[in-house]
C-alpha cells in the first residue's frame, strides 16, 4: 500500500503544514496543493465541496504527491466510509465531544477487528494499491476535532480511544463555546490555556495534535505550544487576499489584514 507520507513526517517529530480546500474546482485544487504543503484537506463541513466533488479534488491533490485528507460534514458512518473508499488518507471529524463519539468515529474509519468499516475501497485500492485493505488501518489517519467545553471535560477519555491518531482543534468554535468571539489567533487566556492543554495531553497520549490557524504567524505560535501540524489559509482566502492586496497596492493603499475567524 502507498505509504502515508504525512503520517511518517509527523511521527518523525517534524512539523507539518496542511492546506485547506473550500472550493470544488479541481484545477484550483491542483494548483493550490502544489505549493509546498505536506497535506491538503477537502472541507465538506464549512466548504462548498459535495460528495460528488471529492474524487476530482482527491485526484487533483494527489498529482503533487501531497497527502489527501477530508473533513467530513459530521460523525456519520456513510460520510466517513465513502471518502475513505474514494482514497482519502486522513479524515478530520468535527464536534467529537465524548469517548463514545470518538469510538463511533474510529469504528467507521477502521476495518475489523479494530472497527466496523465495510470493505469496498473502489478508488482507494487504485490510489493506495492492491494491498490496500489489509494495510489501511496502519496508514489512514483519523483526527477528532476538539472544539467545545464538553470535549475539554472528556479529553482524556477521548484520547484513550484505540485507533484514534490524534486531535484537531477548531479555535473558533472552541472560543464560542467559552463565550468568546470566534477567532483563530486565540488571545483569550482561558481559551489559550485550553488549547495548550490539548497539545500537551495529546502528546502525552502518544498521539498527534493539529490546529486550524489564520496563517504562518499563528501557526508558529501553535508549533511552539506543542502542535504537530497546522492548517494555513484555505484556498478561497488565499485568492481573496491576493486579489485584494493587488488592488490595494495599485491604489496606493496599505495591505489588508487577514481574517481572524476563518
Amino acid at each position: 500500500m502507498r505509504k502515508n507520507e504525512f503520517k511518517k513526517l509527523l511521527q518523525s517529530g517534524k512539523h507539518g503544514l496542511n492546506g485547506w480546500i473550500a472550493v470544488p474546482n479541481s484545477y484550483q485544487a491542483e494548483v493550490y496543493a502544489a505549493q509546498g504543503f505536506d497535506a491538503c484537506t477537502i472541507d465538506m463541513q464549512h466548504g462548498a465541496p459535495q460528495m460528488s466533488d471529492v474524487i476530482p479534488l482527491l485526484q487533483a491533490i494527489s498529482l503533487s504527491g501531497v497527502t489527501p485528507m477530508v473533513r467530513v460534514p459530521w460523525n456519520e458512518p456513510s460520510h466517513i466510509q465513502r471518502v475513505l473508499d474514494m482514497g482519502a488518507y486522513g479524515v478530520i471529524c468535527p464536534m467529537i465531544n465524548t469517548k463514545a463519539e470518538a469510538e463511533a468515529f474510529v469504528s467507521s474509519g477502521r476495518y475489523p477487528p479494530m472497527g466496523a468499516r465495510s470493505n469496498g475501497p473502489y478508488r482507494a485500492s487504485q490510489y493506495g494499491g492492491a494491498d490496500y485493505q489489509p494495510n489501511a488501518n496502519d496508514e489512514i489517519m483519523l483526527f477528532a476535532m476538539i472544539e467545545t467545553r464538553e470535549a475539554m471535560k472528556n479529553l482524556d477519555a477521548i484520547l484513550s480511544v484505540p485507533g484514534l491518531d490524534g486531535t484537531y482543534v477548531g479555535p473558533s468554535d472552541l472560543s464560542l463555546s467559552y463565550g468568546r468571539p470566534a477567532i483563530l489567533d486565540v488571545t483569550d487566556p482561558e481559551v489559550l490555556a485550553e488549547m495548550k492543554a490539548i497539545a500537551q495531553k495529546t502528546r502525552k497520549a502518544g498521539k498527534i495534535a493539529g490546529a486550524h490557524t489564520d496563517g504562518a504567524k499563528t501557526a508558529k505560535k501553535r508549533f511552539d505550544e506543542g502542535y504537530h501540524f497546522c492548517t494555513l489559509f484555505n484556498d478561497i482566502r488565499v485568492l481573496a487576499m491576493a486579489a485584494q492586496n493587488m488592488v490595494r497596492e495599485a491604489r496606493g493603499l496599505e495591505k489588508a489584514e487577514a481574517s481572524k475567524s476563518y
